[in-house]
């Protein structure tokens, strides 16, 4: 790629991981990286991130997770590896809803506005590309994970955990993604 990716470091994501003790002595790595502007499209930007499988602590390699400014919505695209996305929907300082999905290559996954998202990359081999289409001038929104400690849920080794730091929360649902690309959801997310 020509454009040269932003480059999440473990430093960035202290903040947000389950296991603060494993962070506390870990060395800072990079984590994943971020191809933004692609591509631009009708006020739409096109951006690709590149997962490695990494662990942090017990829990899998993830972004940082944002919600964003706005009523904007996003498509994610899956073009390489099995991703989890997580998305939560906050009112006030209480979580109304939570979803998780399972997508892989080929896949589609819409975040609707006033849900915040985080994907993970629940692989320990497999490198996780995935790309997304955003309103250009949206901007990503991090002080809530940061101030709980990332999403409500975490994934593991062992599975999805709570974060404690949310009190009470919905239990985890899943949903399914879109099966495919269609041209006509970056319509709607232009309007």
């Amino acid at each position: 790629m020509a454009i040269k990716p932003d480059i999440r470091f473990l430093n960035d994501m202290k903040d947000v991981l389950c296991d603060k003790k494993w962070a506390k002595s870990a060395p800072n790595f990079e984590l994943y990286y971020m191809y933004r502007g692609v591509k631009k499209r009708d006020g739409l930007r096109y951006d690709i991130t590149v997962i490695p499988p990494r662990m942090l602590g017990q829990e899998f390699v993830k972004t940082k997770g944002h919600s964003h400014a706005g009523t904007y919505n996003e498509i994610y695209i899956v073009l390489k590896g099995q991703p989890l996305y997580l998305l939560q929907k906050s009112v006030g300082n209480k979580i109304k809803d939570v979803y998780a999905i399972k997508a892989k290559k080929g896949n589609v996954v819409v975040v609707p506005s006033y849900y915040s998202h985080v994907t993970i990359n629940p692989s320990k081999k497999e490198t996780l590309e995935e790309a997304n289409w955003v309103y250009e001038k949206c901007k990503n929104i991090y002080d809530s994970f940061v101030e709980k400690q990332g999403a409500c849920y975490y994934y593991t080794t062992g599975g999805w955990i709570k974060n404690k730091k949310y009190g009470r929360i919905p239990k985890l649902r899943f949903e399914k993604p879109l099966k495919k690309w269609q041209p006509k959801l970056l319509k709607q997310l232009s309007q």
